[in-house]
């Protein structure tokens, strides 16, 4: 196999920027792409980047692209690649599929054409006369058509890298550790300014920003489908743990405060931060917003609260952001960045945002409104 390898890490709307910013802390040149991130670099980077990528939702290893107008185009483009460089004697290789703007329209059948390609390949150099065993390690495959070009790429991650494995309980409409932690690093917030959620919820905001000011991998409490890929020494993975455990900086001293009226969920979230390994690092309290009291300067708000679009509502919505407001004209100092799909946010809130950014929450689409506080320097 090449020194090097073509990865994408996979984003959401709007988060292209911020994985790309995360892909080359990590010390990888990027191309910026509609919902992905494109970059080469030496197979270390796919455990490196499965642990530390806070904001991607999966790394996938591209194992070859050309054009394909035709099933046999299809199927001959798929079958001359290499992928007995990849897929392991006994590996399972389900397809997945996804086609857009392209003559191959039909995705399931587009998905058995590659499998059936795959299996050729593999069997013509396995020496194998029989079906492919599939009893060892997942190597999923996905094929996606757009504009008639058809890209062939495995998922390193397994499940998606969302999932970091603290989220024991949550809400009805829970944000996404992914969202949370670009939330945070969207601001300029660092470990030794105080930060509030007041619309806690499960936690999730408190909790990525605990990992973060600490300098925690997001995934080093998890795995992954790579870890059994044998084409990845186990070196790699070694190393790649062992870096994350020297830069984490668990001796960091925080101030996150993580608030909401609802009892239940402020259990839940205490229970998930728990399981995170940061119940002494995180102070959750059960109150309303209009009980919010600040009592130090340069502090961060960052918050997801409700967007009052379900019926009856909005009233209770329009209250809760007016509280929020009327507290933060008292302390100037301060930093509010609250993500909500309410468009008259600011109207209700009582002041016009210093910035405006577009993201997607799930579907939803939303503005994360910025206000940017005016420090106070001697206590920075």
């Amino acid at each position: 196999m090449a020194k090097k390898i073509k990865l994408i890490a996979t984003a959401a709307m709007g988060l292209e920027s911020v994985v790309a910013d995360e892909v080359r802390e990590l010390g990888y040149d990027v191309q910026v792409d509609n919902g992905k991130v494109i970059f080469e670099a030496p197979i270390s980077a796919i455990p490196r980047c499965n642990l530390w990528l806070r904001t991607a939702d999966r790394v996938r290893v591209v194992v070859g692209e050309f054009k394909a107008t035709t099933f046999d185009e299809l199927f001959e483009g798929t079958k001359a690649l290499d992928w007995e460089n990849y897929i392991s004697e006994d590996g399972q290789f389900p397809v997945t599929g996804k086609s857009v703007k392209s003559t191959l329209f039909s995705v399931p059948d587009c998905q058995k054409i590659v499998k059936k390609a795959i299996a050729e390949r593999l069997k013509r150099k396995y020496g194998m006369v029989s079906k492919m065993p599939e009893t060892g390690a997942m190597y999923k495959v996905e094929v996606s058509l757009l504009k008639d070009v058809a890209l062939l790429t495995l998922d390193s991650s397994g499940v998606g890298l969302h999932k970091r494995g603290y989220r024991i309980g949550q809400g009805e409409a829970p944000l996404k550790e992914t969202m949370a932690a670009a939330l945070v690093l969207l601001t300029n917030w660092r470990s030794e300014f105080p930060l509030i959620d007041p619309f806690c919820g499960s936690g999730t905001i408190p909790i990525e920003a605990a990992l973060i000011g600490q300098n925690i991998a997001p995934g080093f409490n998890r795995e992954f489908a790579s870890e059994d890929w044998h084409f990845i020494r186990s070196k790699h993975w070694d190393d790649a743990f062992q870096e994350a455990e020297d830069l984490a900086k668990y001796d960091v001293k925080l101030e996150i405060i993580g608030s909401d009226i609802d009892h239940k969920m402020i259990d839940i979230a205490k229970n998930n931060s728990l399981e995170a390994g940061l119940g002494d690092l995180i102070t959750y309290k059960q109150m309303q917003v209009s009980d919010l009291t600040i009592r130090k300067d340069n502090g961060y708000i960052i918050t997801n609260p409700p967007y009052g679009q379900r019926l009856g509502e909005e009233e209770d919505v329009k209250e809760m952001y007016r509280d929020l407001g009327n507290i933060m004209k008292n302390h100037p100092s301060w930093s509010v960045y609250l993500l909500t799909a309410y468009e008259a946010f600011e109207n209700v809130y009582g002041q016009q945002a210093t910035k405006k950014r577009k993201l997607f929450n799930g579907f939803i689409k939303t503005d994360y409104y910025q206000y940017f506080g005016k420090k106070i320097k001697g206590d920075i």
